[in-house]
């Protein structure tokens, strides 16, 4: 990572989610929904400027009124959107998200095919991907052209400029053709990145095994890592770098949705990173940022909807303090 550089560029999908205004009801059953900003590659770039860090997001909107309240969204939050392009032939992405009793999440997707799916790699900001100290980027932008031809573009560009490949492949199975194309896409680009972060469904999905002891994930590492995540949900994380191992627990809260959770804790640990890079190489200093980052997600779990519930620096503190 180039000295001094602190920025965080994430790129991908931004879109609408639509929410029940009830929880623990099918899609059918809901009778309203609520609109709500998201996209977890944009749900990462707001959470690091929450906590204030620099950010910018790069992708494309419809040019609709759907899509221009989702740039206006991501100014209003000091995230830079000067890689936000808009298409004016395909509209801004839906999905429809129901909360369960648990509070675990059901999507629907209207993408046939949004203006995301559509970003081509002459329309990539180079200028800005190149200002990145992390590139942080998901696995849905590898699912269909031109998009994926302009997702390896934009690794490309971020790394020969010195940047952090981030990947947190936030799978949406119904979004894949089938499973095996999804998992065969979402590896394909496994061995660039630096840092991973993956859930335990996730690991499930990509080891084809039902454990979360060290050798099963152990076969997600790549000798080319700095380090690899594993998000346990109400249990905190486990970590694994070259030199050592180990997890953090997570905060215990009243979890009211969990939509966004792991987009927060992402987005905090890249700004932990990006203020200070050695905690890669310092077991110490990295369980300190992701007790930071296990905050910063418990705290999201806490209301309604991804972008309102991410947290500023001041409650983390405030949390972690509390425990």
């Amino acid at each position: 990572m180039a000295a001094g550089r602190e920025l965080v560029v994430s790129f991908g999908e931004m879109l609408i989610d639509f929410v029940p205004t009830v929880a623990g009801v099918s899609l059918a059953e809901a009778p309203a929904f609520l609109k709500a900003p998201g996209g977890a590659p944009a749900n990462v770039a707001i959470a690091v400027s929450r906590i204030g860090g620099g950010a910018a997001f790069v992708g494309k909107l419809g040019d609709d009124e759907f899509g221009r309240m989702l740039a206006a969204i991501l100014r209003d939050n000091g995230v830079d959107d000067g890689g936000v392009v808009f298409d004016s032939g395909a509209r801004t992405a839906l999905a429809f998200v129901t909360l369960r009793a648990d509070g675990e999440r059901e999507f629907m997707f209207y993408r046939n095919p949004s203006a995301d799916m559509l970003l081509t790699a002459d329309e990539l900001n180079v200028e800005l991907i190149k200002r990145a100290a992390v590139f942080h980027y998901g696995s849905i932008s590898l699912i269909a052209e031109p998009c994926r031809t302009a997702h390896l573009r934009a690794m490309e560009i971020a790394k020969e400029a010195g940047a952090l490949l981030s990947y947190d492949p936030n799978l949406r199975e119904a979004l894949w053709p089938s499973r095996e194309e999804a998992r065969t896409q979402i590896l394909s680009i496994w061995d660039q990145a630096d840092i991973v972060k993956v859930s335990e469904v996730e690991l499930e999905f990509l080891t084809g095994i039902n454990s979360v002891e060290d050798d099963v994930v152990m076969k997600l590492w790549r000798p080319t890592m700095k380090l690899l995540l594993v998000t346990l949900g109400d249990q905190g994380c486990k970590y694994y770098a070259r030199d050592f191992h180990g997890a953090v627990p997570s905060f215990k809260v009243q979890q009211v949705d969990t939509t966004g959770a792991g987009d927060a804790f992402v987005g905090a640990l890249l700004r932990r990173i990006v203020k200070d890079p050695s905690s890669l190489q310092d077991e110490k200093k990295l369980v300190e940022s992701i007790k930071f980052a296990n905050a910063c997600g418990a705290i999201t779990t806490t209301k309604k909807g991804a972008i309102p519930s991410l947290p500023t620096e001041a409650e983390v503190l405030q949390l972690i303090e509390k425990a």
